[in-house]
């Protein structure tokens, strides 16, 4: 049995490095290990890795991999960076679809398709967000009421 119940979260600061994305990834595996939560760890990862993917290609600065758990069985996978612009495949569910022989614009519908729950908040403050976006999805069954 997981030590800590629900609510816990996690924040893992990256520099913009290539290496960022794949120690992210690492790190969210070994939290769901470690909060016994293994059936989310595919559908987690591929959320992750492409909102990481994301932020990485089309960012300059840093970015950091949240996580956060307010019930059993359900997580929240964010991903801040400093680019408060939201990339269109996000922000708009009925987004034109990708052509077959595009070599990008698959990440971030595939994220939708993925997730129970997925949005975008922009943060226009400066201060311990740095302002940027926070791009978030939810995995873990149902409808959440965060």
């Amino acid at each position: 049995m997981a030590t800590v119940s629900p609510p816990w979260n996690y924040t893992l600061h990256l520099p913009h490095d290539p290496r960022a994305p794949g120690i992210a990834r690492g790190t969210l595996r070994l939290i769901l290990a470690a909060h016994e939560m293994p059936d989310l760890v595919p559908t987690a990862e591929l959320v992750a890795a492409e909102l990481l993917a994301n932020s990485h290609c089309h960012t300059q600065g840093p970015y950091a991999l949240r996580l956060r758990s307010a019930e059993p069985g359900r997580l929240r996978v964010a991903v801040w960076d400093t680019d408060p612009r939201v990339p269109p495949g996000f922000s708009n569910a009925s987004a034109t679809a990708t052509s077959p022989d595009a070599e990008h614009g698959r990440g971030l519908p595939l994220v939708r398709a993925c997730a129970d729950a997925w949005g975008a908040s922009v943060l226009r403050e400066l201060g311990t967000s740095k302002g940027g976006k926070l791009l978030w999805a939810e995995c873990g069954g149902g409808a959440s009421t965060w």
